[in-house]
């Protein structure tokens, strides 16, 4: 979601005091995004945001907080390393809108070899999906398999998957460990086998980091 929208929803859930509490947060980090001291004001913010506005908007908030500093790669680095779980999540969340290029990758990658499924989640997203190479990209959606993180989360999950068939091979090689160790095969395995067998898309327009849109 754009952060423009995600900003209107959240504001629409809040109430009085969170809504204050968000717009001075967002004003603070849009006024001294570079540091202030050692750590930035908003810095600060991202730890208050789950006591400010709940667990459930508590992401989305973060999020904002993060785009309105316009945080760098830099800043992304060491607030996804010093913070908290709920913190590296929002520096996951944002990473497709303020890192153009695959500068954030070892973020991702680090997430992905946690076994946190929120984290792992998280790093799925549209950044992966744009970023990450087909071997981890592979390896990644396993991950999802072993640790029950569902498929849903992994973004442009079809288009990735038409026509791989060394995924299929993956996938195939899993759910026959599972058989014959007496254990289910998750059916979300059938369902990205089945998609490895739909037709890929026509190669799109390159992108300014040399992708293939």
């Amino acid at each position: 979601m754009p952060p423009a929208d995600l900003r209107a929803a959240l504001t629409a859930e809040l109430g009085g005091a969170a809504r204050a509490w968000l717009d001075q947060a967002l004003d603070e980090a849009a006024a001294h995004p570079g540091a202030h001291g050692p750590v930035p004001v908003w810095e600060l913010r991202l730890a208050e945001a789950g006591r400010r506005c709940g667990p459930a908007h508590a992401d989305a908030a973060r999020v904002l907080v993060l785009h309105a500093a316009r945080a760098g790669t830099d800043t992304l680095t060491r607030v996804y390393s010093q913070g908290t779980a709920d913190e590296r999540r929002a520096v996951l969340h944002v990473l497709p809108h303020l890192v153009p290029g695959p500068d954030g990758l070892p973020l991702v990658e680090d997430a992905l070899r946690t076994n946190d499924t929120r984290l792992v989640a998280a790093a799925l997203g549209p950044y992966a999906a744009r970023h990450l190479d087909a071997h981890q990209w592979r390896h990644a959606v396993l991950k999802c398999l072993f640790t029950g993180v569902p498929v849903d989360r992994v973004a442009d999950l079809g288009r990735r998957a038409a026509g791989d068939a060394e995924l299929a091979r993956m996938l195939a090689d899993y759910a026959a460990e599972r058989t014959a160790a007496g254990r289910p095969v998750p059916e979300d395995l059938h369902r990205v086998l089945a998609l490895t067998e739909s037709e890929p898309p026509a190669p799109g327009p390159v992108d300014p980091h040399g992708k293939e849109s």
